[in-house]
């Protein structure tokens, strides 16, 4: 028998606790041993479940018990889980994680001291929740080099948008509907403005080309400034409007990497991804283009991701898995102002369509109903991110407003 502890009695948390317990049998086979929940972490107590007997408070429990082998951090955030995670591993105990704040921020040093104890530190459920996307990667995919990452990460804002443009609905009706359905938090900030998508490109970005993308360093934007109106005009020229994280390794070894909302086209797969559900295209140099798909969170889809890399710990205990990226700096990141892209661009002034020929020249239009006549909106031909601002910035001196502007994927 296999002891293991949850930290973390949460939604996730008790979901692994809930998986364990009713898929035993299962689970038992798969492992080809039988895993047992010896101890639950949490502050709070949970006297009306079937297992209230093993709650504690005092994380030196498990610490110092010879007998866990195997912890499952389910807690989130950064603090106090990372000094647990990292002293588990310093222990001698392999740790299995849902928490992309805590991968995205210091995945690095965890797995280097996982490597230096010959223990395993696992994550899959950080990503995707119950979207297999690490292991197909680090293993599936292992004959290739993986240059291009691309995904809708997050189910909140995608929820969001998807109700914007298939229901016309204005985006703070959106996200008071997305928050009553328990989609989003009460505070969204988190979703809404791209810092949950950024950890997770930052986490697959990290695995894919061998070194730590730390998020601070990764151009993030979030979609509470997308209008009914920019929905209604990218309908126009056949794009969906989706929260993109993007990752891609260029010949200079630099990677370019940001989060932002952009005009996706129908002829790609992700602007068909719609409601909560998520979407990840990786690009390798012999496979060419794979995608995954699926609910990117939820209770039991990330409880089961969580439960299937505790078995690859039960599988690999006298033995590591490779599963490992070096430390990173602001050198392997390509500035963002050189960024290439198309752009969507919405203006207006009576001026406006002049101002527009000048700066830009040729440009496709796009059109929704009720147009105003002296608003404009195009998507251009392809620039830096840099050259797109100073021509944003002359569109002004000519007499032109911008009013809104968005990558075209």
């Amino acid at each position: 028998m296999v002891e293991i502890a949850v930290m973390g009695h949460g939604v996730v948390g008790s979901g692994v606790v809930e998986v364990i317990v009713g898929n035993r049998e299962n689970i038992t086979n798969h492992a080809k041993e039988d895993i047992n929940v010896k101890y639950i972490l949490d502050l709070r107590d949970f006297p009306d479940t079937l297992y209230a007997n093993k709650f504690i408070k005092d994380f030196n429990i498990i610490l110092n018990d010879p007998d866990v082998r195997i912890v499952v951090e389910t807690m989130g955030g950064i603090h106090p889980a990372y000094e647990y995670v990292k002293a588990c591993l310093q222990a001698g105990k392999s740790v299995v994680t849902s928490n992309k704040e805590l991968v995205a921020a210091k995945g690095a040093e965890l797995l280097a001291i996982a490597k230096e104890k010959n223990v395993n530190f696992l994550f899959e459920a950080s990503v995707g929740g119950g979207i297999p996307i690490l292991r197909p990667i680090s293993q599936c995919l292992a004959a290739n080099e993986v240059y291009d990452i691309a995904g809708i990460l997050n189910g909140t804002t995608n929820y969001i948008l998807t109700k914007m443009i298939h229901e016309h609905t204005p985006f703070d009706k959106a996200l008071e509907t997305a928050q009553k359905k328990g989609f989003a938090e009460r505070n969204p900030e988190a979703d809404i403005e791209g810092h949950d998508a950024c950890r997770k490109i930052c986490i697959l970005a990290s695995l894919s080309f061998g070194e730590h993308i730390y998020p601070e360093n990764v151009h993030t934007e979030g979609i509470s400034k997308i209008t009914s109106e920019d929905v209604d005009y990218a309908a126009s020229g056949d794009y969906s409007i989706k929260l993109i994280g993007r990752a891609r390794r260029h010949n200079d070894s630099k990677v370019e990497a940001w989060v932002a909302p952009a005009l996706v086209p129908s002829t790609c797969q992700l602007s068909t991804v719609d409601g909560v559900f998520n979407g990840i295209i990786v690009w390798g140099n012999v496979i060419g283009e794979v995608m995954f798909y699926g609910k990117g969170a939820g209770k039991l889809p990330t409880a089961s991701a969580v439960v299937a890399d505790v078995i690859d710990c039960v599988k690999h205990l006298k033995s590591r898995k490779y599963l490992f990226w070096r430390d990173g700096s602001t050198s392997d990141i390509k500035d963002y102002s050189e960024s290439k892209t198309a752009m969507y661009v919405r203006v207006c002034g009576k001026n406006a369509k002049d101002a527009v020929k000048n700066v830009y020249g040729e440009v496709k239009p796009l059109h929704r109903e009720n147009q105003p006549d002296d608003e404009l909106a195009f998507v251009t031909d392809i620039f830096t991110i840099k050259d797109h601002e100073h021509k944003m910035e002359e569109l002004k001196t000519q007499g032109a407003r911008v009013l809104g502007s968005l990558r075209v994927f």
